[in-house]
């Protein structure tokens, strides 16, 4: 029988009473928007799956980069690689990661929140365990290595799962905040296992990369257990596929999809480089750096949500591309003087407006389509919309993590160092600012001096 949440004074039963519970932690009667049941019982009930959430999404950022630190060790383990298989063991996981992470959304809904976060932690054994096995004889075909690579795509779909999941928790007036918790929690995983593996995988017996794959073990194991024994799946947490055919019938919704593959992209392609380009570009310099990027990308997300919220969404987003594309002209100047100190700087740059940028155009989707709002079905279509949205723009924008690298084994390939990538890269952002500038910014278009 389902029993009540709580048993408090009579001023509150009256919302409380409604919130029960039921086998295998459902909740039933969940609403956010009621202040009464959010003050009695419901911030801490979505606090502590917060931070679990954030937690197991961290774990799948950092198995999802876990080829990052990899591949430029492979080498060092007897592995002989050329510069293009190497990219592509980079790139592979950021295609699958960002393929997945659509059906990731609808799985919170259809099987609970409390429920897939236990299923897509578990998930993550395949890719780490593979990984263990792999690399532990230097005969193993690079065919074999990119299927191992690409498990680690696992990873990249808990993003969206758990965004998903959160949001049902949380109140419209404190959504923001939470998700960008969440999500900035989640890319720190990256930072992590960047820094960890290097010093891991050193063993008395030389490089030993399966420990990168074993470290995780008893991570993922602890994730899921406290998943299991703490967090909540709430049974009116439900998706409508239908959000998706309203956002893809939305132009606004592939501008900024295109435009979130300059921001996330650049993160995650980045972030997936970076290591092998520090090991490529400058042999003498320790990797034990290479976390760096991904930290300072991680943590400035939240500020550029916060600078969205005080200056408009647009406004960051076409700032942060302008430091991007400084940074990148700086870092090529710097490959061709060979300067550590002012390569590496150049990137830490570009990196912290790869962040800001992330968390500026998650914050312009909502005010895009609360935009010209004529009655309260049309604030329901276009809410709607933006939810879609959330979910398109994420998995398109990942898929910059497949392109960047990519795009450095092409260059190198046909011009001998990655100078030729780095300057496309910097007009693609100077093309995304400039569509962002002409649709939600120029004074003619349609939003006018409206602050998006």
């Amino acid at each position: 029988m389902a029993t009540p949440l709580v048993d408090e004074a009579p001023s509150t039963v009256a919302t409380a009473a409604t919130l029960t519970r039921r086998p295998g932690r459902w909740i039933d009667g969940w609403d956010p928007e009621d202040a009464g049941q959010w003050a009695v019982e419901g911030r801490s009930v979505a606090r502590r799956n917060l931070g679990l959430s954030v937690f197991a999404e961290f774990l799948g950022f950092a198995v999802w980069a876990l080829w990052s630190i990899v591949v430029p060790q492979l080498p060092a383990a007897g592995f002989d690689l050329t510069v293009d298989q190497m990219f592509w063991l980079i790139a592979v996981p950021s295609l699958v990661g960002a393929t997945l992470r659509i059906p990731y959304t609808f799985a919170v809904p259809i099987f609970g929140g409390r429920n897939w976060t236990i299923v897509s932690a578990m998930l993550l054994l395949i890719p780490t365990v593979s990984l263990a096995l792999a690399v532990q004889n230097s005969d193993t075909s690079f065919g074999v290595l990119l299927l191992v690579a690409a498990l680690a795509g696992l990873g990249g779909g808990n993003f969206a799962s758990s965004m998903a999941n959160i949001s049902f928790f949380y109140p419209e007036r404190e959504k923001g905040r939470a998700l960008g918790l969440n999500a900035a929690g989640g890319n720190i995983g990256t930072a992590a296992v960047q820094f960890a593996v290097p010093i891991i995988i050193v063993g008395a017996a030389g490089v030993q990369l399966e420990r990168a794959g074993w470290m995780f073990l008893p991570l993922i194991l602890i994730a899921a257990v406290l998943a299991w024994r703490f967090m909540d799946n709430l049974s009116n947490a439900k998706s409508d596929p239908r959000t998706y055919g309203v956002a893809a019938r939305s132009r606004h919704t592939w501008i900024i999809s295109f435009v979130y593959i300059g921001t996330f992209g650049s993160f995650i392609g980045f972030s997936g480089a970076f290591p092998t380009l520090l090991k490529a570009q400058f042999p003498e310099v320790t990797m034990s750096i290479a976390f760096l990027g991904a930290l300072v990308g991680s943590v400035a997300r939240p500020a550029g949500g916060w600078l969205a919220d005080r200056f408009g969404g647009s406004r960051v987003t076409i700032a942060a591309f302008a430091i991007m594309a400084a940074g990148t002209v700086s870092a090529i100047f710097a490959l061709r003087e060979h300067a550590f100190g002012a390569f590496l700087a150049s990137f830490l740059v570009l990196f912290t407006a790869t962040g800001a940028g992330n968390g500026s155009v998650y914050r312009m989707i909502p005010a895009v389509f609360r935009h010209g709002v004529t009655d309260d079905a049309d604030r329901a279509r276009r809410a709607k919309a933006a939810a879609g949205c959330l979910g398109i723009a994420g998995a398109i924008g990942a898929f910059g993590g497949f392109l960047i690298p990519r795009g450095f084994a092409y260059s190198t390939n046909h011009t001998g160092n990655i100078q030729a990538a780095l300057w496309v890269i910097v007009g693609a952002y100077v093309v995304m600012a400039a569509v962002v500038w002409a649709i939600y910014q120029r004074r003619g278009s349609s939003f006018g001096t409206t602050k998006i």
